[in-house]
């Protein structure tokens, strides 16, 4: 520090070790650069989601002079994995960075016209277009990117930023920093031909005298079916694995096994079919992803579904007679 004296510039005496002291005031750009680094699994593809260009030589370098700073190594490079010291660090300065574009323009005053939303394809195509005409009211010039995800690629978008918002199966918890909110449970139920046999669930589970067919052996809802299949023997494998529930309800109404599905809000199941109840199995839950702090477009989408949850996606009643619609 210099001070005037005298007409003169003076410097106050110091030592060599003072001198020798580096900066008290980290980089912050050499932090931005470990966030990403951290934030997307090593250099290379820290360099891709990076908003601005830069060469991964740079990042390298940079990277190893805030580490020379800290006096800490921060990450294990091959495989990629980070240390304490980066974990630590890593905590501290993610919120900033991950709400910064946010804040930066509530501050300017521009309002976020996108939204960027996972979900399943039932909900999407079932329930998409009403809550997002509610939402138009609001802002009518809505910029609208969706995805269509389970669970676990709900929270890979939600963890990439890549999504404001997520509504599909949940199964099982979600990782650190993901908030959900349960929206509906749905009924399990096993689709057979109206004119056939079986009537009782128990008959079918004990016998299984058919295919199944379902979704994926990956879903949330073949997951939940296993979970109460526990009590009734060993595991029923997926004979006929369908990428829909619709197309679960055309085989299985074809006559080439037992379907597996839900009681939910627009599904329908057809006079061929009679669906049976699971009433001692656990429930498939619909829910809502989110990280905070949730902006305000993504939190009116949100109460919108939350609208819809309490008004329609409700546990249907059970259809009176043979089938069920």
């Amino acid at each position: 520090m210099f001070f005037a004296r005298a007409g003169r510039c003076y410097r106050p005496e110091t030592n060599s070790r003072t001198e020798d002291r580096p900066d008290p005031v980290v980089n912050v750009h050499h932090l931005e650069l470990f966030f990403y680094v951290a934030k997307h699994g090593g250099i290379s593809s820290a360099v891709r989601h990076m908003p601005y260009g830069i060469q991964q030589p740079a990042v390298s370098g940079q990277i190893l002079q805030l580490e020379e700073y800290l006096g800490q190594k921060l990450f294990h490079r091959r495989p990629f994995s980070l240390t304490p010291a980066g974990e630590r660090l890593f905590r501290f300065i993610q919120p900033f960075f991950e709400n910064l574009e946010l804040v930066s323009g509530e501050l300017r005053g521009h309002q976020n016209k996108e939204l960027r939303l996972a979900a399943s394809t039932a909900l999407l195509r079932e329930y998409g277009p009403r809550l997002l005409d509610q939402v138009k009211q609001h802002v009518p010039e809505l910029k609208l990117i969706l995805r269509e995800a389970d669970q676990s690629m709900a929270e890979d978008y939600l963890l990439a930023q890549e999504v404001h918002l997520a509504v599909t199966e949940l199964y099982t918890k979600p990782p650190s920093g993901i908030q959900t909110e349960v929206l509906a449970e749905l009924p399990l139920v096993l689709l057979v031909a109206v004119d056939g046999k079986f009537k009782k669930a128990k008959e079918i589970l004990v016998q299984r005298p058919l295919p199944l067919i379902s979704v994926s052996a990956t879903s949330a809802l073949y997951r939940t079916f296993q979970d109460g299949l526990r009590q009734h023997g060993p595991p029923w494998e997926i004979n006929i694995e369908l990428s829909t529930l619709e197309m679960v309800v055309t085989y299985a109404g074809a006559g080439y096994g037992v379907g597996l599905s839900v009681r939910a809000p627009g599904l329908e199941f057809g006079p061929r079919l009679r669906a049976i109840d699971l009433d001692d199995f656990p429930s498939l839950k619909i829910a809502a992803f989110w990280q905070e702090p949730l902006a305000m477009l993504p939190s009116l989408f949100l109460e919108e579904i939350r609208k819809e949850a309490r008004k329609q996606i409700v546990v249907p009643q059970k259809p009176k007679g043979k089938g069920s619609s």
